[in-house]
């Protein structure tokens, strides 16, 4: 009985190791030996491992598989379409911009950290040249034409609606003067000189009435001349006539009788002035953009994202397309060392080969306990 048993144990512990100890080479034969041995001329079998062996096929068949069945174009559209995924990206964004909208830099540094040739000298340089530009294409356009031809008509009303108040200016302008010290000595000044011209009738002439009383009764009538209606409607006469003559005069007439290149200096001197591009360059960027962080962090980020995975979604499948990824994956499965790829694999599936072993011993054993149990019967 004994021996028996004895026999029993000992078969099922040799077909235990057998099972375990075959399923233990199956694996380790998957990727040892790393390379292929010869004997001679001849090479050993089974080497190399079965993975090393294909490792090209291995690399294109998972490639093939991240392409067509892990990272699709589709399973990537419906990743960008989620809406937790645009709002992650809202909030990554708006917290990214806002050192941007509250930077104490000026736009001069930002250009620097940027690397971007631009400064004020450059961008006034850039508006003398446009200026210019400008200019002389417009005397070419309309060097040949007359003024009349050349203004548009709004403009041409508006000069001629501006007449009757060019008079009414001067002739303020004029009453002003005449009546002020400054007026009142001019006319002084004036008479003297009249009777100085007239030798001994005017040295008589103002004896006999003096010369300030001439003056004093002289410049209220100037300055009723100025207010006469009669006065008003001469003036805006002859600047209708002389308006009327600037119209039929052509542009190069005009310009010619210019100085060009000093209206084009202050021309230029005006616009520097006014647009401040140093002034601007020299605050800092929180001054133009603090005041829109909250329409643009609350209103145009969201809308920008939600267009941009829109676009993005769009274009996905021609960009899977550009990037290759099948061969990507294949090329970097390529470059990895057979140890490399049996530590990837061992790490994700040690469990489970190693319960491929237990397994294998566990037949093992009960083969072993069949046979044991048929050489009883048998013998």
């Amino acid at each position: 009985m004994l021996d028996v048993f004895i026999l029993i144990v000992f078969m099922v512990v040799i077909g235990a190791l057998i099972g375990g100890v075959t399923n233990s080479l199956a694996i380790k034969m998957l990727f040892r030996p790393y390379k292929a041995y010869y004997i001679g001329r001849f090479k050993v079998p089974f080497t190399p491992g079965l993975i090393p062996k294909r490792r090209e096929e291995l690399a294109q068949q998972l490639g093939n598989m991240v392409v067509d069945h892990l990272i699709t174009p589709e399973s990537l559209q419906k990743k960008i379409m989620n809406d937790d995924f645009q709002r992650d990206v809202t909030e990554w964004l708006q917290e990214e911009s806002a050192p941007v909208f509250r930077s104490d830099k000026t736009i001069n540094e930002w250009l620097e950290i940027l690397h971007i040739p631009v400064s004020s000298d450059v961008l006034n340089r850039w508006l003398k040249e446009w200026v210019e530009d400008k200019v002389t294409r417009s005397k070419m356009e309309y060097s040949s034409k007359r003024v009349g031809e050349a203004l548009p008509e709004k403009w041409q009303e508006k000069i001629e609606d501006a007449i009757p108040k060019l008079v009414d200016m001067i002739a303020g302008r004029a009453e002003s003067y005449f009546t002020s010290p400054e007026g009142k000595a001019k006319v002084k000044i004036m008479i003297d000189d009249f009777l100085k011209e007239r030798g001994r009738l005017g040295n008589m002439l103002g004896m006999f009435l003096g010369n300030t009383s001439i003056a004093d009764k002289v410049q209220p009538e100037i300055v009723k001349f100025i207010k006469h209606e009669g006065t008003q409607e001469i003036l805006h006469n002859l600047l209708r006539k002389e308006w009327g003559k600037l119209k039929l005069m052509q542009v190069d007439e005009v310009i010619d009788k210019l100085p060009e290149e000093d209206i084009m200096s202050q021309l230029h001197t005006s616009l520097i002035r006014i647009v401040d591009i140093d002034g601007h360059l020299s605050k800092p960027l929180s001054y133009w953009l603090a005041p829109h962080e909250g329409t643009f962090t609350d209103t145009l980020l969201p809308k920008w994202v939600e267009k941009g995975t829109d676009l993005l979604s769009a274009k996905i499948p021609n960009l899977m397309t550009k990037l290759h990824l099948q061969k990507i994956v294949q090329e970097q499965v390529e470059s990895f060392s057979v140890a490399r790829l049996e530590d990837l694999v061992l790490g994700i599936s040690r469990r489970e080969f190693k319960m491929i072993t237990y397994l294998g011993a566990l037949l093992g054993g009960i083969i072993g306990l069949i046979q044991s149990i048929f050489v009883m019967i048998f013998s």
